[in-house]
């Protein structure tokens, strides 16, 4: 397909999410529930069809080289696809975001102004990851009163044209004109350039990948982007702590899902309590084959750990590598995380109040923590159900996006014949 008609068919997809977005934007919660609960049924209805279309991306995918990790993530069986099935309901159940009111006053000239909450439109989302993605993007972004444009990645291509028609066949069925779910029909990237510079259709963009990944859709989009560059995440041992409890958290932290965004990265401890502390978390670090990385300090007292460089306190490992640097106190572990971290997910553990006070006032990143593990920012953690993506931005949502952050606002001012002087 040359460009000319891979941009005709990008606008022809435009315009109909924009014509599903405005019927979205004003359906009755009920109906929209009803929506979602449709395409739950819909999904394992079709669960042979979708397994199918996996078996043409597993064969794509070992053709490419993918790694059996890789190729386990991108497997659709009969219980991932009722996990999915799930999902969706577990979104369709929440409270609907749509038409909350924000903000009520009455000004003195008799003007009343009410701030509510309203769909952003079309959400285009580019992303490199499992076809679950194509499911829980949609219903995230449908039950909040938007249309939605999705680019996945090319070894789920088959899977993800299969998931998308079924979700666009669920939205016809309920009434909803068919665009409500949209996933671009081509591998070529050139197609992620086309959809970057739509911002006359597309309203929000928010990419799911590498840093690479999102560095691009940043440089190139011409309509606000919602990012997680990514998750150098960081605890830090205070000097008054419980350290049986300090070891559990960080164990945890690393070691529970090294791959994933909240994972810890960087130990920042206290020289006070370093000569009692390092021992006890080398042995766990051994324990759970765990490469350490330390400064001059940490490096004199075990001695088998590698020097860590100034790269490594920048670095989002995603694996079973851990930075260790030792700091004189509260304040300067909070210039260090400002300095190297990513504004994901960082924490302290610390019995000293006044101290954990100063770190949540200060470090500025969009989840912080006192004596727990980093591995809690998640929107199913934090009780939304499925998530959009954890946001490292301030502008408009931080942290792991729900339904409430996939909405924005306006004004409706009413009056009396009111004009101004």
């Amino acid at each position: 397909m040359t460009q000319e008609e891979m941009q005709t068919t990008l606008d022809a997809m435009g315009k109909k999410a924009l014509s599903a977005s405005r019927a979205l934007a004003v359906l009755d919660p009920g109906v929209k529930s009803a929506f979602l609960l449709r395409m739950a049924d819909m999904i394992e209805a079709e669960a042979a069809d979708i397994i199918d279309a996996n078996k043409a991306d597993l064969e794509y995918g070992r053709g490419k080289g993918l790694s059996d990790a890789m190729l386990d993530r991108l497997r659709l069986d009969e219980k991932r696809i009722a996990a999915m099935a799930e999902g969706v309901r577990t979104v369709a159940a929440q409270s609907d975001p749509v038409g909350k009111v924000l903000e009520k006053r009455l000004r003195p000239n008799g003007l009343e102004i009410t701030k509510v909450s309203v769909p952003f439109g079309v959400i285009g989302i580019i992303y490199e990851s499992r076809p679950n993605v194509t499911v829980d993007a949609a219903a995230i972004c449908l039950k909040a009163g938007n249309a939605v444009m999705l680019r996945g990645g090319s070894e789920a291509f088959n899977s993800n044209m299969k998931l998308a028609d079924i979700l666009d066949r669920a939205g016809v069925a309920s009434g909803i004109p068919s665009g409500a779910v949209q996933l671009v029909p081509w591998r070529d990237r050139e197609a992620v350039k086309m959809m970057l510079k739509m911002d006359r259709v597309i309203d929000l963009i928010i990419p799911r990948g590498g840093e690479g990944l999102v560095r691009m859709v940043t440089a190139e989009a011409t309509m606000p982007v919602l990012k997680h560059y990514k998750g150098v995440c960081h605890l830090f041992v205070d000097e008054k702590c419980d350290i049986e409890k300090a070891v559990n958290i960080i164990v945890n932290a690393k070691c529970q899902r090294p791959a994933t965004c909240n994972a810890l990265e960087t130990l920042l401890i206290s020289k006070a309590v370093l000569p009692e502390f390092a021992p006890h978390l080398a042995a766990a670090m051994r324990q759970n084959n765990v490469e350490l990385r330390g400064d001059e300090a940490f490096c004199r007292l075990i001695p088998d750990t590698a020097a860590a460089s100034e790269d490594d306190y920048f670095a989002e490992y995603l694996n079973l590598t851990l930075a260790v640097k030792t700091v004189g106190s509260v304040e300067e572990a909070v210039n260090h995380i400002n300095h190297y971290g990513s504004r994901h997910s960082d924490g302290i553990i610390s019995d000293i109040e006044e101290h954990i006070q100063y770190f949540f006032g200060n470090v500025d990143s969009s989840t912080l923590y006192a004596n727990a593990s980093t591995r809690f920012t998640d929107g199913g953690e934090f009780g939304m159900g499925a998530e959009i993506g954890i946001s490292t931005d301030k502008l408009h949502a931080r942290g792991p996006m729900g339904v409430d952050e996939l909405t924005t606002y306006k004004y409706l001012v009413r009056g009396n014949g009111q004009t101004r002087a």
